[in-house]
């Protein structure tokens, strides 16, 4: 059977406008993630062949864990490709390998709608158009895809290979710049370079969303003791929330 671009495109959108985002901007898919209802986000370390897992509950508590150990733009692309599963995959499990486009048809059809997602095709088609004219009609450099997966925030492996499947990159040189180590490059474009490192290993561990909320109404309720609630959170990489813990200092109202 083979896989509809058009309906996963159709998805994507339809999606976007569900989460309160428009067709086409490049969005904050961890924020859009961490509110919606009933969810709960656990970022972990899961070694090298998994990208992430969707559990959805009978009762309607779902969960998405993402390696936290893979880069910023891979996680991204993680947990859009996840959110295809929970919203679109009649499974109630589904366990993702690490590699873009490979596994089951699900599979394929959750990378290709994270790529939609991240980068919406008219955005995507507009901007390198744009590139193109300023380039006086000449292809893409590898400069010129570093400032997209930049601009939409994804990996280059991400970039390359939507760029390649579009035709906005002939196979050949699609292939060569998959090769490309970018991080310098960017950085030399005056670019942050998050995009293409994990977190520091001791901010690997973290849970936000429904399980955070529930363990404070159970708090509110008095149906756990202070102690217990500190426990839950504890347990869910939460130390922040117990301890006090606060990277930047006190916080400045301005």
């Amino acid at each position: 059977m083979m896989i509809c671009d058009a309906d996963i495109m159709t998805k994507s959108i339809r999606l976007r406008a569900k989460l309160g985002e428009d067709a086409n901007s490049p969005i904050d898919i961890f924020a859009i993630a961490q509110d919606i209802e009933r969810l709960t986000i656990v970022y972990y370390p899961m070694g090298e062949n998994l990208s992430g897992i969707c559990l959805k509950g009978a009762s309607g508590n779902n969960v998405i864990a993402i390696n936290s150990s893979m880069t910023l733009g891979r996680q991204r692309f993680s947990l859009a490709h996840e959110l295809y599963h929970l919203y679109f995959d009649n499974n109630m499990t589904a366990i993702c390998a690490q590699k873009i486009g490979v596994g089951q048809e699900t599979e394929k059809e959750a990378d290709l709608f994270a790529s939609y997602f991240l980068m919406p095709a008219a955005a995507l088609h507009t901007k390198v158009e744009m590139m193109k004219s300023k380039n006086s009609g000449h292809d893409l450099s590898i400069h010129d895809v570093v400032r997209l997966e930049q601009y939409f925030q994804v990996s280059h492996k991400a970039a390359v290979i939507r760029l390649k499947q579009d035709k906005l990159l002939d196979a050949d040189t699609a292939d060569a710049m998959m090769q490309e180590g970018v991080r310098r490059l960017a950085e030399s474009m005056g670019y942050s370079t998050e995009l293409y490192k994990p977190l520091p290993a001791e901010k690997q561990y973290m849970t936000y969303g429904n399980y955070i909320g529930q363990a404070e109404q159970v708090l509110k309720r008095g149906l756990v003791s202070d102690g217990k609630y500190e426990e839950l959170l504890l347990s869910a990489f939460r130390s922040d929330l117990v301890y006090g813990d606060n990277e930047g200092g006190e916080e400045v109202i301005d």
